[in-house]
């Protein structure tokens, strides 16, 4: 699974810097299209097993390259007829058309032929006029149509294609915290791909340390932050990219223009109490620059952001930590 934007976190764990504290358990294992690593303090190996288990099961459902996850089977049939989808998949379709709606139409998970056209994640292509307009006829969050009672879901122009990357991880990040939640694990470091969610606290009540990296310095570090029960999510535009003709074109697209978002920004990190909200946030506020970013951070309950732009200048929300 591809996400609509680079994570760059860092886990501060220190895990053997307290001889008081128990060994956790950690399991690291490649899945999403990343290196995943769970971090459990109050659990067995049947816990991780379970965990890493539904991070599977989700990704089979949600996965946008897969012919036979619901996303697959959605595009195979686009023009066609409708498909009977996963609740899980309906779930973050829904939510994908309130984002949509809140971000003035920049978030757009129908984005996924112009994602297909730019093929950044392959070396990268640079479109023809004729490509990008063909491409971005092909987008329309109207055109997918979600009949939630029958638990459906329509893409109506034959070549639509939904990619649901800048959401998919966080999402999934909450469905694997709230598993473990249910089996009595209380206490860890949800890590999927440095898409980092946290469970509770360390045993003995301390935060853990989660360290923001500068986008422009890989040995920086803009903020350690002492954090309990949080999701810290980080979207860039400064890896995932290619060049062409003396130009840098990242991933992150603009669904109006067909291009990559152009808002002078290199990263957002957004602070929040649910991964699929950081997830969406941090790409949201990548497409529409700090000044509409900050404003539709604002209007989000228990989020704030960090703001980073190309030329190094870090700008915050006001409640977002600063150290």
């Amino acid at each position: 699974m591809r996400k609509g934007g680079i994570v760059l976190l860092t886990v501060l764990l220190l895990l053997a810097g307290c001889q008081t504290q128990p060994k956790p358990l950690q399991r690291t294992d490649y899945l999403l299209d990343t290196v995943v690593t769970l971090t459990l303090y109050d659990a067995t190996e049947a816990d991780l097993d379970a965990a890493f288990a539904e991070i599977r099961r989700l990704n089979d459902l949600l996965d946008a390259y897969s012919p036979f996850s619901d996303l697959g089977w959605l595009q195979a049939a686009a023009g066609l007829k409708p498909v009977t989808v996963a609740s899980e998949t309906m779930e973050l379709l829904v939510f994908a058309k309130d984002m949509y709606e809140r971000t003035g139409g920049y978030l757009d998970v129908t984005v996924g032929p112009l994602i297909d056209l730019w093929d950044i994640g392959n070396g990268g292509h640079y479109p023809t006029e004729a490509e990008l307009t063909a491409a971005r006829g092909l987008l329309g969050m109207d055109d997918l149509i979600l009949d939630e009672a029958n638990g459906t879901a329509y893409l109506a122009r034959p070549g639509m294609r939904v990619d649901l990357g800048a959401l998919a991880k966080g999402y999934i990040a909450d469905k694997v915290k709230a598993l473990l939640l249910d089996r009595g694990v209380k206490s860890g470091v949800i890590d999927l791909g440095r898409n980092i969610l946290l469970s509770g606290e360390k045993p003995g009540g301390a935060a853990f340390s989660i360290g923001v990296q500068s986008p422009t310095n890989s040995g920086e570090l803009l903020r350690v932050l002492a954090l309990k029960d949080r999701s810290l999510v980080t979207s860039g535009t400064y890896e995932r990219f290619f060049e062409y003709d003396g130009q840098r074109y990242h991933h992150v697209l603009d669904p109006f223009t067909g291009f990559p978002a152009d808002t002078s920004l290199s990263a957002v990190t957004v602070l929040s109490g649910s991964s699929l909200w950081g997830d969406a946030l941090s790409t949201a506020c990548l497409l529409l620059g700090v000044e509409q970013g900050m404003a539709l951070v604002d209007s989000i309950p228990d989020a704030e952001a960090l703001f980073v732009r190309t030329d190094g200048t870090v700008i915050t929300t006001a409640g977002f930590p600063q150290t």
